[in-house]
């Protein structure tokens, strides 16, 4: 073997092959790097189960994608997903999928696990730093998170930018059902998020999503509402209009300097009854909810989803 030969050669060679070794499994060779990682059953989850994926990047990291599926779902596939991969890695990002599963309980339809505050949040903080440590990437472990979630995993991503603001870039909330927390503090209001709805969901679904929107909307939160015509319980264009989102708020919130907030009479305001938008400079105060869009291509995609037409150019 060729290890042999170098290691007759040059007692130098050793360490070289010894440091080789010692790396994270998919790092020896430029590739992407995979890990999974256990958290022990909590207070209000018996499973929490997480993915990473780390694309070949040169420098820092500059945040995770983190990805939750439905109820009691296992996400961790979706790390291996090439539109989130392609994303994570036009970003310089790491990616995230996680499962959490209840503990049983009467009324499952209910999610205990997305009461973040009560355990499955930090569940996923420990992880992000185990992964730091396994992954010698530091930085992930404090990092900036912008997340992803369908049904369920949207309801743990409201309950998490209301939990650690501080921590979360933009969130997506997906058509979900069951939420913890009503009116958030004023700092998770000023996160960008995009709430999702679905035209032929379920009633309490899509009106529970219209509630919190428009009761945080009214004090100020940096939020749209997309309702997806003709669309019931699934993902629908949810993935694409938060990718274009996701590119405008990071170009807004994230620079050298960290994790900015957004400026004042930034963006566009959404009008939810002609699917109209304008800058939010010079608008008038509305008397209606109206949708916060933090950049031009987002007004665009977002009054494409809300009309059912293709993406503008």
């Amino acid at each position: 073997m060729k290890v042999g030969v170098s290691l007759r050669r040059s007692a130098g060679a050793v360490l070289v092959i010894a440091t080789w070794l010692s790396m994270p499994a998919g790092a020896q060779a430029g590739q992407a790097l995979v890990l999974d990682e256990t958290v022990a059953p909590g207070t209000n989850y018996d499973v929490a189960e997480f993915r990473y994926w780390q694309p070949v990047v040169a420098g820092p990291l500059r945040g995770v994608v983190v990805l939750v599926p439905g109820s009691n779902g296992d996400g961790r596939p979706m790390a291996e997903d090439a539109f989130w991969q392609a994303l994570a890695t036009r970003y310089s990002m790491a990616l995230v999928a996680c499962r959490f599963t209840d503990r049983p309980h009467d009324q499952a339809f209910i999610e205990e696990y997305v009461d973040v505050s009560r355990g499955s949040g930090q569940a996923l903080v420990d992880a992000l730093g185990a992964f730091a440590r396994r992954a010698n990437r530091p930085e992930v472990a404090g990092a900036p998170l912008l997340l992803w979630g369908m049904s369920a995993g949207g309801q743990f991503n409201y309950e998490f930018a209301a939990w650690k603001p501080e921590r979360v870039i933009a969130f997506v909330v997906n058509k979900g059902g069951i939420y913890y927390s009503a009116l958030v503090p004023e700092p998770a209001r000023r996160v960008p998020a995009l709430l999702f709805v679905g035209e032929k969901d379920l009633a309490f679904r899509t009106n529970t999503i219209v509630g919190l929107f428009a009761v945080n909307r009214r004090a100020g939160a940096l939020w749209a509402l997309v309702e997806e015509p003709d669309t019931a319980h699934v993902v629908g264009r949810s993935r694409d209009l938060s990718a274009v989102f996701f590119d405008d708020v990071l170009a807004m919130r994230l620079g050298p300097g960290g994790l900015a907030p957004v400026e004042d009479q930034a963006g566009f305001i959404g009008d939810l009854g002609s699917d109209t938008f304008q800058p939010v400079a010079g608008a008038t105060a509305p008397a209606v909810p109206t949708a916060w869009l933090p950049a031009e291509r987002t007004a665009r995609a977002w009054r494409a989803v809300v009309t059912g037409k293709p993406f503008e150019p």
